[in-house]
């Protein structure tokens, strides 16, 4: 399964805040199985919105849509979407009930669009806060407070699923470049994948959907690279 994420908030392209939303479900769609293929960042305009949804969803399986929701003039993620996909936003009746059911809001004290999603959209609640959340033609929207996003975001977790990725960890006390021939080698040995990041040593990331392939391979590597000193 291809997906695409795509995070929405002009204080993240501002730097105010740091994207953790972004590197959690990258993480997290990683242990599902999941090819996360993409990473966008968008302002608060709906048609920077609808752009990126429309071209992520032509090339993906899902699009995982997180920020910009509720009812303030900001808030425009729900309207991009519902543009994205050529549909109107409209008040869900699902969730309306849901924020007005046992111990919730009154009708009048809600702030009008609250309850609005994409039409014919599915309604996701949100366990740990108010704006609702939406599924529509492959898109799952999400709210942008991370507490919220992960709630929201377990509900549908196992609609995403593919081979796990298993991954082995080799240091290097070595240059990155000198380490080339061995990580071209140990991919023509393996099926396997190897990633290099340096530090003050080199951590090579050995990947495999296959769980023994990854670790015989990384072991081929740790006999074959200077480890120094751990």
């Amino acid at each position: 399964m291809r997906v695409a994420i795509v995070t929405v908030g002009d204080e993240l392209l501002a730097g105010e805040i740091a994207d953790t939303n972004a590197r959690w479900l990258c993480e997290r769609l990683t242990e599902c199985g999941v090819d996360v293929e993409r990473v966008t960042t968008v302002p608060d305009r709906v048609a920077d919105i609808a752009r990126v949804v429309n071209e992520h969803r032509a090339a993906h399986d899902a699009v995982v849509v997180t920020g910009g929701l509720g009812p303030t003039h900001d808030d425009l993620t729900m309207e991009g979407v519902a543009a994205a996909v050529g549909r109107d936003v409209v008040e869900h009746e699902a969730a309306l009930s849901w924020l007005t059911g046992d111990d919730g809001y009154s009708h009048d004290d809600l702030a009008e669009g609250t309850a609005d999603i994409p039409e014919g959209a599915r309604f996701l609640e949100n366990d740990a806060g108010v704006a609702p959340g939406a599924v529509v033609e492959s898109v799952y929207v999400l709210p942008g407070v991370p507490g919220e996003m992960k709630a929201m975001f377990e509900r549908v977790a196992d609609e995403f699923s593919g081979d796990r990725v298993h991954t082995e960890t080799v240091v290097a006390d070595e240059a990155e470049s000198a380490l080339i021939d061995r990580m071209s080698a140990v991919q023509e040995r393996f099926d396997v994948t190897v990633g290099s990041y340096p530090g003050e040593t080199v951590r090579l990331r050995v990947r495999s959907t296959d769980a023994d392939e990854a670790e015989r391979a990384a072991a081929w590597l740790r006999e074959r690279v200077d480890a120094g000193q751990r």
